[in-house]
């Protein structure tokens, strides 16, 4: 029998952790004491920067100045640190008139009526922080955006610049090395680290030496000749890089003589060029750079830079400024100029010559299609490198393959996190104490204590947008204006790879969402309800409903697979090996959230044959569990740890106010599925110990109370066979492996009483007339034998039935099956049910339901220290929009069918998204899409 015990039980026997209660300092303040707080960052887990650090906090406290710090273990300076210095270590801000931070604050922890300092970047209308600003302004919130912190002369005050540069140079001569290397070289780059590998940029700098002093040697392939690095700009970024560039053996030349130098300098020298805005900025009607013309008028000039430096580069670092106005560094037709295959430099195959002088970009301005307009997206600190194919207009993860290495993390001074708090605190300091004075509940008008400085970095004051950013509300306008004009009619895109998708149930409308954003997609959705087909196509551009029975029309389903790129199934898992063997016949990718079922599993052979993959296991569970998991257990094993154990819990629920019937629980779509999982056997590894339970209702015996989310009522079941997941997910050394699904407290009690009465028979029953309509009672009254029996007898019968058991009496009497409620009576107990609950559990408008997902890991360091890892998911519907079930299931398949189109997923075979090549990008790109987990580590 399966117990709870061992995840540690409370003395009601449910499922629990400690938690050790935070020491906290008195919060009491007396009049007139001035205090400011450090929020902690949260906004992924490589942010370690604080905006002030520790010395700084102890000149503010010297002055009177109260300062309260988060707790934060992520952060670089400790918190012991903090207090040492001065600071009250506390979670509640709440006392503190100006809260700081670094990067922009979730908007459900804003607190309103403060003064709040971070980058919000919301000064260009960018769409994503839109919401922020929104929130800003209606929580009454006082803004101050450091990057508009300006002097007289309009040079920013406040600024992390030189390390971004200084982060940026390392990690492109890190990753120039594995080009290199994937380009068939080995070279002395290959013994740099990444920027977060070295404790400060000193150990860096000493390690760029030593690199150099290899180069000095001759040991880069002379028929490289030299490498040539450009630099953009001459502000922070650029000198920073340049400290880091300057430990190499180096020349610099003016921009016009790079030429010339790269045909003459010695291949033990890198070549070193700055250029400026006037190197390759040219009036377009005419005339030499104008510095006063080109401010005012930045419109009237067009770059050069791609025919006068740009053929001439290996390395870009690229550190400009750009806005909507200004001409771009380099286009997409640029790039395409300038990535042209060299001439063979090297007579041995073994010495492969290079595909073309650009090698890399570090971008470090990192502006999406900004004055790089092929870069389209930021690379992470986790996945620092993308490689652009200019033949397909595609970047993707890896080294391996044609185009040009880019680098564009836009957070590189959190890879020097404690140097860069030191460096951004000294400059942040002396503006503090007048933001600390800045009432954000008092006038703005009325500040006339603030500097200029402060004043004109406000962006949102007492409601509303200050006068300087105004503008903000008209780009918006534009913007959506444009997106508009966009999804009209009139617009008129090249469709370039198209999508089969089958079915029209509730998880299509967000899968179609994401893939109709690339406008050069289309989609067919195919379905036998071809009303629902038709009213989701009419929600999404380039998308075509069409009529399709899988199962009766063979020779349709061949001719619209022989149509399309690649199909996605969305139908009843029974109906996957039908697709499947149409798909390997025509040589077409196919993707799934289903279960791998033998008649899937045996087509692996078949589908490697045709070059094709057929891709499973793409929704919530099984899907993302599957993603979280194995990140943890790579990650674990990198660090040379082992797994101990494996606990995972999955459910999609109502959201806890909507749970309001017998079974705390509501259907999207038909119940079947829900109600039959209580049914199934079950199979799981308990410290050691193989368990199994036998299909047919013992599991509903299984079903214990847990509190692993403390905030919710939940019971937790095994879910079908856990021990497969040791060999799966590697793990055999893992002595327990359990997978279970949550529901709330109520729902084994429900299923009891429905198990007791019969209601899970699926066996067709004569005395059920198909399609007769009768009170629920007298069905009822039929299905436990009495069809006779009056109110009184029935009621006594059916208290017997469920063991005369209050609660599971109740729950019938709840349900309405002992009302006169209509039904009509289908073949089966079962259908009977499955019909009824169709629409008295279904979601009601403005209701919302949320999905549920934790796994709890248990990992043995090398030096025998136990820890927890615990990864919690939980996803709220939108009332108004998508459910939370629709879109963890909808767009994991839809990013993995993406991956696909776009050559990023290359297996072929049955596949399963276990492989870190699949689940970091997929992992990335739904928390891109507000999809994402958070992971807490427990010493034990």
């Amino acid at each position: 029998m399966w117990t709870v015990k061992a995840l540690r039980t409370n003395s009601h026997g449910i499922l629990s952790r400690n938690l050790l209660p935070l020491q906290r300092k008195s919060l009491s303040t007396g009049n007139g004491e001035r205090v400011m707080a450090i929020r902690r960052e949260d906004i992924n887990v490589w942010e370690r920067r604080a905006p002030i650090a520790p010395s700084h906090v102890a000149e503010l406290a010297h002055k009177g100045i109260k300062v309260l710090v988060q707790p934060s273990t992520r952060r670089a300076y400790t918190m012991d640190e903090y207090e040492r210095a001065g600071a009250v270590i506390t979670e509640d801000l709440s006392p503190a008139s100006l809260i700081i931070g670094v990067k922009a604050v979730p908007i459900d922890l804003l607190i309103p009526d403060k003064t709040y300092a971070f980058f919000s970047h919301t000064i260009k209308a960018q769409e994503a922080n839109m919401p922020l600003l929104d929130a800003m302004l209606e929580k009454n919130i006082r803004i101050v955006d450091y990057e508009k912190m300006v002097d007289s002369k309009g040079q920013r005050v406040c600024a992390f610049g030189k390390f971004a540069g200084v982060g940026g140079m390392i990690n492109i001569l890190h990753g120039l090395g594995l080009r290199l290397l994937a380009l068939g070289h080995h070279t002395p780059f290959m013994y740099l680290g990444a920027t977060h590998n070295y404790k400060n940029s000193r150990a860096a700098k000493l390690a760029i030496y030593e690199l150099g002093e290899d180069i000095k040697a001759g040991k880069l392939p002379a028929h490289f000749g030299p490498l040539s690095f450009v630099f953009t700009g001459s502000g922070n970024v650029s000198q920073g890089a340049q400290e880091m560039f300057q430990e190499l053996p180096h020349i610099y030349v003016e921009p016009h003589e790079l030429r010339k130098a790269i045909q003459s300098t010695d291949h033990r020298k890198l070549i070193g060029t700055v250029v400026s805005r006037e190197d390759y900025l040219v009036p377009k009607a005419g005339g030499v750079f104008d510095a006063e013309e080109y401010d005012a008028h930045p419109d009237r000039y067009r770059s050069t830079f791609a025919e006068k430096v740009a053929p001439y580069m290996s390395v870009l670092v690229n550190g400009t400024y750009w806005a909507p106005s200004v001409p771009r560094l380099l286009t997409y037709d640029d790039a395409r100029n300038i990535l042209k295959t060299m001439q063979r430099s090297s007579a041995y195959d073994g010495c492969p010559s290079l595909p073309h002088r650009l090698l890399a970009i570090c971008d470090i301005s990192a502006d999406n299609e900004g004055s790089l307009e092929f870069m389209t997206e930021c690379t992470t600190i986790e996945y620092p490198f993308h490689l652009y194919n200019i033949k397909t207009g595609n970047s993707q993860i890896g080294m391996a393959g044609d185009g040009v290495l880019i680098c564009s993390i836009d957070n590189l001074p959190a890879q020097l996190p404690r140097e860069a708090t030191d460096y951004f605190g000294k400059l942040l300091l002396p503006w503090l104490q007048e933001m600390i004075d800045s009432n954000a509940t008092d006038s703005f008008e009325e500040q006339h204590h603030l500097s200029d400085t402060v004043r004109n970095a406000i962006i949102t004051s007492n409601g509303l947008l200050t006068e300087n950013y105004k503008y903000i509300a008209g780009l918006r306008k534009s913007q959506e204006e444009a997106k508009a004009r966009a999804l009209g009619p009139n617009v008129s895109v090249p469709i370039k790879q198209r999508v089969l998708l089958l079915g029209s149930g509730f998880t299509v409308a967000p899968c179609i969402e994401y893939l109709t954003r690339d406008k050069s997609l289309a989609v067919t959705v195919a379905s036998d309800k071809i009303s629902e087909a038709e009213a989701v196509a009419a929600m999404y551009r380039n998308t075509t409903p069409t009529l399709l029975d899988v199962t009766q029309s063979e020779e349709k389903l061949n001719k619209l697979i022989q149509q399309h790129d690649v199909v996605i199934s969305l139908l009843p898992y029974s109906l996957h090996h039908v697709v499947a063997k149409s798909c390997i016949t025509h040589k077409t990718n196919l993707l799934t959230a289903s279960y791998v079922l033998p008649p899937i599993a045996e087509l692996h052979q078949s589908a490697v044959d045709a070059g094709i993959a057929i891709v499973n296991e793409l929704g919530l569970d099984p899907g993302i569990d599957h993603l979280l998991a194995m990140e943890c257990f790579d990650d674990s094993k990198a660090e040379g740890a082992v797994i101990k154990y494996y606990r995972s819990f999955c459910g999609g629920l109502p959201a806890p106010e909507h749970a309001d019937n017998p079974l705390r629980y509501k259907f999207s779509w038909s119940p079947r599925a829900g109600l039959l999982s209580v049914m199934n056997s079950a199979k799981y590894l308990w410290y050691g110990k193989c368990v199994e339970v036998q299909a047919g209702g013992a599991l509903i015996e299984e079903i214990k109370p847990t509190d692993i989310f403390p905030g919710y009522r939940l019971e937790c079941y095994p879910n079908r066979d856990s021990t497969k997941y040791g060999k799966l997910y590697d793990i055999t050394t893992a002595n327990t492996i359990l997978r279970g699904t949550l529901r709330y407290e109520g729902y084994s009690t429900a299923c009891l009483a429905l198990y007791q009465l019969g209601m899970y028979s699926t066996i067709e029953r004569t005395d059920l007339a198909l399609a007769h309509e009768l009170p629920w009672k007298q069905v009822l009254a039929k299905l436990v034998g009495k069809p006779d029996a009056s109110d009184s007898e029935l009621y006594s019968v059916v208290f017997e039935k469920v063991g005369k058991d209050p609660a599971r009496m109740q729950a019938i009497k709840d349900l309405g099956l002992l009302s006169e409620e209509p039904i009509l009576q289908q073949k089966s107990p079962l259908d009977t049910l499955c019909l009824y609950l169709t629409d008295k559990l279904a979601y009601k408008e403005g209701e919302r339901d949320t999905v549920l997902l934790q796994h709890d890991i248990g990992v043995e360091l090398p030096d025998k220290t136990q820890q927890n890892r615990r990864i919690d998911m939980i996803c709220y519907g939108d009332p108004n929009g998508h459910s939370a079930m629709a879109r963890t299931v909808g767009l994991p398949v839809a990013i993995a069918t993406k991956m696909v189109l776009d050559g990023d997923l290359k297996a072929t075979g049955v596949v399963l998204p276990l492989s870190r090549e699949i689940y970091k990008p997929l992992l990335k790109r739904l928390k891109a899409e507000g999809i994402h987990s958070e992971m807490t580590t427990t010493v034990l």
